[in-house]
């Protein structure tokens, strides 16, 4: 028997116990629900008590339809079932879960008044024994936080219960948290630094209150020194945060300014429609995700793949209107800047009004799909699936870009034209195509910009307009025509905006980065890697 054979049969051995083991703590919830309603007055307090070991939703929603008249009595061949209403005239039988037609015979059950009060504890305690890890430590934070008296024994009777190390430190940070106002002194005290030592954010605002309303000199001091520990850890955390939010702010950067890198960097053009290139890529996307939702229906599996096509789709559909510029009005132009700009700036209101006529003035909302809507905790910091994507896809740009340009034919023939048109073309280069291709590639990189800018806002005529004046400065620092440079620049930027932001606002610390840019090209006017040729042209 091969390792494979194995390792298959004791993986299906154990997905065997455990919906076997799930399927066994459904059907007993049902009996003890069951007999929760049909039982008599002790065997309800019994039940009562054993359902607080079960999390399985049904418990929630035949208790909720219970207390307001939707659990229905019906008798049939000397048995009594237990209906749980589910729709006009449907009716589901409890214990075994099928859906049953009861003909107008089933009798309406009401709980009891003093029975209600208990059974609203069994649903606010419903989610501690949820399967969900993530489920139990919501629902523990939420018993915590309230800091009610009767909840202190319930947490803490379940904390030994949780085999999860994760889900048990929430259990015993909620424990602490509500001790901080039920607890004894002695408790209350160990609640204190038990918060301070693992630095609980969440506490914080409750030990501030306690050092308040304490006469307790040893609680005072000990109080004191928590919320320095966890304001430390706080401003580490959003110092962390700021960088991490810098990155995202900078891989958009990147991906909005290494089109126009190319475009202006290497081909001399200065192109004033690149932000409508981001227009397009953004209601790319937008059209995309509509196809998708026709064919499949939003939330379907099949929609989930809309950004995947979209993408490539995006960076497709903004190359060919790059090819159409350069073919029509920029093949004309080169070396000739400031017709360039005029013109381009024409093509850009030009582009502006006729998305306009196509998709309306008003913005569009785009839907991320599932696996980019969430995000994962780490360190105390919320990071975003979509900005933590858009990450990992800057870093693939630059990589594909540089090898692109250094490892193949048609970037040693970019590379060349750009140095030396005329050198270029007497070796055989045909320098018509290479300047399409090139132009095409920069405006298909704005276009995947505008893919990703949909993700994190709307998309609007005019989405690209707020992104341009900011590529321009990132291809300035980072040196024009350097592709490394405009990388490190973006980058750069985006971290300093995001930590100069705590401290002076998001406008006047874009303002500020806009003045150490101009003092930088005062004493650098090349940039940070300035181009060196010995071409008399420069």
């Amino acid at each position: 028997m091969t390792l494979t054979v194995i390792l298959r049969r004791l993986f299906l051995s154990a997905l065997f116990l455990i919906v076997h083991q799930a399927s066994a703590d459904d059907t007993a919830a049902r009996q003890l629900l069951t007999k929760l309603i049909l039982g008599t007055s002790d065997e309800q307090a019994q039940a009562v008590t054993d359902l607080y070991d079960y999390g399985d939703p049904i418990i929630k929603d035949v208790i909720s339809g219970w207390r307001v008249g939707e659990v229905s009595v019906l008798e049939r061949d000397g048995k009594k079932m237990v209906l749980l209403k589910t729709g006009e005239g449907a009716y589901l039988d409890i214990l075994t879960g099928q859906s049953v037609d009861p003909g107008g015979q089933e009798k309406i059950s009401r709980a009891k008044r003093k029975l209600r009060k208990k059974l609203r504890r069994v649903v606010d305690f419903l989610d501690l024994s949820s399967s969900d890890p993530a489920e139990r430590i919501k629902a523990v934070y939420k018993l915590g936080l309230s800091q009610k008296a009767d909840y202190v024994e319930v947490i803490r009777e379940r904390i030994d219960r949780q085999k999860d190390e994760e889900v048990k430190a929430a259990f015993q940070e909620s424990l602490s948290i509500s001790l901080l106002k039920n607890g004894s002194p002695e408790e209350r005290l160990q609640a204190v630094n038990e918060l301070g030592g693992i630095e609980s954010f969440q506490a914080r605002d409750f030990i501030e209150t306690l050092k308040k309303e304490t006469e307790n000199e040893e609680l005072i001091q000990a109080a004191e020194k928590a919320l320095a520990k966890i304001d430390s850890a706080q401003k580490w955390t959003e110092f962390y945060g700021s960088i991490v939010h810098g990155l995202s702010t900078g891989s958009v950067l990147l991906l909005v300014s290494y089109g126009l890198a190319i475009t202006f960097g290497l081909m001399g053009v200065i192109n004033m429609a690149h932000g409508e290139f981001i227009a397009i890529g953004g209601y790319t996307v937008y059209v995309v995700q509509g196809w998708f939702a026709s064919a499949y229906g939003v939330g379907s599996a099949g929609y989930e793949w809309y950004f995947i096509v979209a993408l490539p789709a995006a960076f497709l559909t903004a190359a060919l209107a790059g090819v159409l510029l350069e073919r029509s009005v920029i093949q004309f132009l080169y070396r000739r800047p400031l017709e360039s700009l005029l013109a381009t700036w024409g093509v850009s209101m030009i582009i502006q009004q006729l998305i306009r006529l196509k998709f309306g003035a008003a913005n569009v909302s785009v839907s991320s799909p599932e696996w980019l809507s969430g995000s994962i905790q780490a360190a105390g910091l919320s990071l975003s699936y979509n900005r933590l994507f858009l990450i990992g896809f800057a870093i693939f740009v630059i990589f594909g870009t540089w090898l692109l340009l250094n490892k193949t034919s048609w970037g040693l023939h970019v590379r060349a034209t750009m140095q030396n048109r005329l050198m270029a073309s007497s070796l055989g280069i045909k320098s018509t195509r290479v300047n399409m291709m090139t132009f095409a590639y920069g405006s298909g990189l704005a276009g995947l910009a505008g893919a990703f800018l949909s993700q994190i806002g709307n998309v609007g005529p005019s989405m690209g307009q707020t992104h341009i004046v900011d590529s321009f400065m990132v291809v300035v620092v980072g040196g024009v025509g350097n592709l490394m440079g405009a990388a490190l620049s973006s980058m750069g930027m985006g971290m300093v905006q995001q930590l100069l932001q705590p401290f002076i606002g998001p406008v006047m610390g874009k303002i500020t980065v806009l003045l150490v840019i101009i003092l930088f090209l005062q004493f650098k006017p090349g940039g940070l890697f300035p181009s060196r040729s010995r071409s008399l042209e420069d």
